[in-house]
This record gives structure tokens, C-alpha cells and sequence, in this order.
């Protein structure tokens, strides 16, 4: 019966260092588990940081730069909606920050806190499992041991009361060696007595011990170990609720920078992006007029004599004199070569060639940009002026410091500095005061309606030349029929005043068609101009062409060509000639 108590406990005690080596296994298994999450965390956040950092970079690589031709395009609603859709996209990347960040701090760093506690108190349950087991052997060994010692002292008393029966039973033995023998088997019995005590007291002890082992203590630490792991486990569960919620929180916000994107591409109007377009480059000049019809049969009737010349106009209107019938062929001809050689002359005069330099105050400009540049070099020089400004602010304080302090600096190097900032800023406000006053000229003389700031920009520049090249040509012909064509001449702009302003004096006086107003003063210093000052109405009796003059009269004797852009005209429809004002 003891050996079958004896097996049964080793065969516990076996199992019981199976089940602790089961549970050993399973929860180094579990932190390894959590280890392998915190691992997983960590990567995602260091991809949510390089995520955020690489838009950031994108946006910023795409930002405006600063006084760069891009901060004027600016003004425009799609590229502002795509700078806003950069401010956005800066504000997506920091929510992919925060997420970077509070991953890091409510999980990776709080789970990792958590997994060195883990890892303690598995160490000291699996210990105090290991001391118990220890504990329980021993106890087992000392009743073990016990019993051996009770069943040898048994054993031997039984010998030494056989052999004291013997002896007392023998007649030959002497009475001293039966009393001996006598002796001896009391004191087997003794010992035996005793040994049995002490195995009963053992074996109390032992049972006690067993029981508080198999029912207190082994229960105690496994249901340790079962807390330790249901926290590991809930702690997990709660982990990842947070790694839902730390997404969840920023949803809202990446939802308003995604909305700021949809809204800022439906305030994007391209009818109003146009309109700049046309605002920033139209050149405040009218469409050129209808190309008039050069009549080359002319020069076929002009081999006919001036008598029947004469003898033809005259029949077909008695009306006209003798002086204008004379007078017809150089308004043919010749007048029209004069007008177009007086284009290009005061066009150039007036605008300058295209190719030259700008001139400082732009006047090589339609009024509108004109008055854009000169407010835009106005600006300029104000920014610069407050530059310098500030720059001063800052020399001058540093002057203060080292006037209190000399071992700090030498105030006055800095006063030498503040001395020539002074002398820029004087400068540069003089420079202010001239562009200034250039652009209060300009916005005076800007006419209210949309449609009256008209210059002619030049560009027949190249179609007048030609024109004047084929006049210079027949001029060199004469009225009696001589004229003649000579293609081999060298294309040259010749402006020979002869007998011009003759011929406007004797031709018979055209019909007024219409009244203008001057919307400009002209100074009409070239031959076939006339003066015209701001405001004044005059006649006119020859309208545009198409090559930007008009032919006005201030009286009966009085009058020549302005830039039709210089005047606001009033054509009279029902006169003879007269045509719709663009």
C-alpha cells in the first residue's frame, strides 16, 4: 500500500513539472505575441512619420516661391485653388504625425512598460511554483526517510526480543546473559517507539504539507499564472481598440482638409480667370479698321493726258472747278503716300520702336499696363523703402546697446551704416515721388469708360514701312502719266515735305462727318498733324482707316492728323462715308 502512495506521488509530483513546463512555454509564447504587436506598432508609426514627412516635403517643393513669377500667377482662382490644396495637404501630413506620435506614446512605449512588468511577475510566480515543488519532495524525502528508520528500529527489536527468548529459554546461559539480553530487547523497543512516533509526527507533517500544496498553493499560482495571462490578453484587446481610435480621431479632420480641397476646386471660376487674363495683358487699343481698295488702274489712266484727264472729270461733275480738278491726282497718289509716310514718321516719334529700350517711365506702354507697371514699381520701391526702414530700426538699437555698452561693439561703426541706409532711403523715396507722379499723370488721364484708353501699339510698324517704301516710289512719279513702278530701289523710309501742306491748301474743303472730344493733349509738332488740347471738341471729316489716325478740322483753316486713340469720336451716321466705330 505505501508503494502505491509512493508512485502516485511521483507520478504527481511528474505531472505537476509538466504542467508547469506547459504553462512556462505558453506564456513566454504570449509575451512574445505582445512583443511581436509592439514590433508592429513601431514600424507602422515610423511609416505614418515618413509618410507625413515626405507630403510635406511635396507640398512644400510645390509652394509658391516667393517674388518669383509664380506669386503673380497666383492671382488666379486655380492656382489659388491649388495652393490651398498644398495648405491642405501640410495639414493631412500632421494628422499622419499625430498618428505617428500617439501610436508611439499610447501604445509602443505603454505596451513595452507593460511587457517588463509581464516578464517580473511571470518570473516570481514560475519561482515561487519551483519553491513549492522543492519544498513538497522534500517533506516527501523526510517522510521517506522517517519510515525507513521506523521500519529498521522495528525490525531490529524484533530481533532482539527473539533472541532474548532464546536466551531465557537456553539453561545453559548464565542469568547475567539472559538479563543483558533482556536489556537489549527494551531498548529495540524503545527505539523502535520512538521511531514510530516520529514517523507518525512526519507523516502528519507530510500529509498537512501535501494538502496545503495540491489545494493552496499550486491552486494559488496557476490562478496567478491564468491572471497574468487574461491581462496580457485584455491588455492586447485594449491596445488595439486604440490603435482603432488613434486613426478614428483624426478622421474628422483629414474629412475638413479634404473638404477644404473640394470647396477650393468649386471656387474656381474660369470665367473670372479669364477676365484677369484680359485685364492683365489687354492693351487698351482698338481692332484695326478695314484695309482700304488700292486702285492700280490709276496708273493706266494716268497715261492719258491732263486734258482728258481734265475734259473726263469735267464732264462728269460741271461742278468742279479747275483748282480741284487739278488738285484730284496728288490726293490719289501722292496724299495718300504722305499719310502713310506721316504714320510711320510720328508713330516712331510717338511709341518708340519696338525693338529699342524701355524708357524708365514706360510710356512705350498702352495706358493700362502703364499704369500696372508704374504701380507695380511703386510697390517695389515702398517694400524696398521699409526694408531699409526696418533695417535702421534694428542698427539703431544695436547702436543704443553699444553706446551702453562699448565693449559690446563700436557705435560708431554702426552710425556710419545708419548714415548710408539714410542716404538709400532718400533715394529710394525720391525714386517713389518720380513713379508716383508718373502714375497720378497716367490714372488723370485715364478716361472712365472701359473702351476710350486706346493706343495704337505699333503694330503696322512693318506694314507702314512697306507701304511708305512704295510712296517714296511714286512720288518720284508726276502727275502727267510718267509714273512708273521700280521694284529695284532700295527699301528705304524717305519723308520729304514738298509741297504737302500746298496741296491740303488748295484741295476743296471735306465734309465734316461726326465731332470728337480729345480725350488726351497732342502736340502736333510733325508735318500733316495738329495740335489738340485735353477736352476740346473738333470736326471730323476723315475717320480711321485702320492705320490709327484721324483726319480732324478745328475751323475752316485748321486742320491735319491725331492718334485716333487720343480722341473720342462721334461719327455722324447719316453723313456720306461715314462708318461704325469700333
Amino acid at each position: 500500500m505505501s508503494t502505491m502512495s509512493a508512485m502516485n506521488f511521483l507520478r504527481r509530483s511528474d505531472l505537476e513539472k509538466d504542467q508547469f513546463d506547459n504553462l512556462e512555454k505558453h506564456t513566454q509564447w504570449g509575451i512574445e505575441v505582445l512583443e511581436k504587436y509592439i514590433k508592429f506598432v513601431k514600424e507602422r508609426a515610423e511609416i505614418e512619420s515618413n509618410y507625413a514627412k515626405q507630403l510635406r516635403n511635396l507640398s512644400k517643393k510645390y509652394q509658391t516661391k516667393k517674388n518669383s513669377k509664380e506669386e503673380e500667377e497666383s492671382k488666379y482662382t486655380s492656382c489659388k485653388a491649388f495652393q490651398t490644396t498644398l495648405n491642405e495637404m501640410n495639414d493631412y501630413a500632421g494628422q499622419h504625425e499625430v498618428i505617428s506620435e500617439n501610436m508611439a506614446s499610447l501604445i509602443t512605449v505603454e505596451l513595452t512598460r507593460f511587457v517588463q512588468e509581464l516578464k517580473q511577475e511571470r518570473k516570481q510566480h514560475f519561482h515561487e511554483g519551483r519553491k513549492a515543488q522543492q519544498h513538497i519532495e522534500t517533506c516527501w524525502k523526510q517522510l521517506e526517510a522517517s519510515k525507513r528508520r521506523f521500519e529498521r528500529d522495528c525490525k531490529e527489536g524484533e530481533r532482539a526480543q527473539q533472541y532474548f527468548e532464546k536466551m531465557d529459554a537456553d539453561i545453559n546461559v548464565t542469568k547475567a546473559d539472559v538479563e543483558k539480553a533482556r536489556q537489549q530487547a527494551q531498548i529495540r523497543h524503545q527505539m523502535s517507539d520512538d521511531s514510530k512516533g516520529d514517523y507518525s509526527s512526519v507523516l502528519q507533517k507530510f500529509n498537512h504539507e501535501q494538502h496545503e500544496h495540491y489545494f493552496t498553493h499550486i491552486p494559488s499560482i496557476f490562478q496567478k499564472l491564468q491572471d497574468m495571462e487574461e491581462k496580457r490578453i485584455g491588455r492586447m484587446g485594449e491596445s488595439l481598440k486604440t490603435y482603432a481610435d488613434i486613426d478614428r480621431q483624426v478622421v474628422p479632420i483629414i474629412g475638413k482638409c479634404l473638404d477644404g480641397i473640394t470647396k477650393s476646386a468649386e471656387s474656381i471660376s474660369e470665367k473670372h480667370d479669364s477676365q484677369m487674363v484680359v485685364e492683365s495683358f489687354k492693351s487698351g487699343f482698338e481692332p484695326p479698321g478695314d484695309i482700304d481698295f488700292e486702285d492700280f488702274t490709276q496708273s493706266m489712266k494716268r497715261t492719258v493726258s491732263d486734258t482728258s484727264l481734265t475734259k473726263t472729270d469735267s464732264k462728269s461733275d460741271p461742278k468742279v472747278s479747275s483748282k480741284s480738278r487739278n488738285k484730284l491726282w496728288p490726293f490719289i497718289k501722292k496724299n495718300k503716300c504722305r499719310r502713310q509716310e506721316l504714320i510711320v514718321k510720328v508713330t516712331f516719334q510717338c511709341f518708340g520702336s519696338r525693338q529699342g529700350s524701355t524708357p524708365e517711365d514706360f510710356s512705350n506702354l498702352p495706358p493700362e499696363q502703364r499704369r500696372k507697371k508704374l504701380q507695380q514699381k511703386v510697390d517695389e520701391l515702398n517694400k524696398d523703402i521699409q526694408k531699409e526702414i526696418d533695417q535702421r530700426d534694428a542698427l539703431t538699437k544695436m547702436r543704443d546697446v553699444y553706446t551702453k555698452n562699448p565693449q559690446m561693439g563700436d557705435a560708431a561703426s554702426v552710425g556710419q551704416k545708419l548714415v548710408e541706409i539714410g542716404n538709400n532711403i532718400e533715394k529710394l523715396r525720391v525714386e517713389v515721388h518720380k513713379f508716383e507722379g508718373w502714375l497720378a499723370e497716367v490714372e488723370g488721364r485715364l478716361p472712365a469708360r472701359n473702351d476710350s484708353s486706346r493706343r495704337q501699339s505699333g503694330l503696322y510698324d512693318t506694314q507702314n514701312i512697306q507701304t511708305v517704301n512704295n510712296c517714296a516710289q511714286d512720288r518720284e512719279s508726276s502727275p502727267d502719266g510718267s509714273y512708273t513702278e521700280d521694284h529695284s530701289q532700295e527699301p528705304e523710309v524717305k519723308v520729304t515735305p514738298t509741297e504737302f501742306d500746298d496741296d491740303f491748301d488748295d484741295e476743296e474743303s471735306l465734309p465734316t462727318i461726326g465731332t470728337c472730344k480729345a480725350i488726351y493733349p497732342f502736340d502736333g509738332e510733325n508735318e500733316g498733324t495738329i495740335s489738340v488740347a485735353e477736352g476740346e471738341i473738333l470736326n471730323v471729316i476723315e475717320e480711321d482707316k485702320g492705320d490709327g489716325w484721324t483726319r480732324i478740322r478745328r475751323n475752316e483753316e485748321e486742320e491735319g492728323y491725331v492718334p485716333t486713340s487720343y480722341i473720342e469720336v462721334y461719327l455722324d451716321k447719316n453723313a456720306k462715308g461715314a462708318m461704325t466705330y469700333i
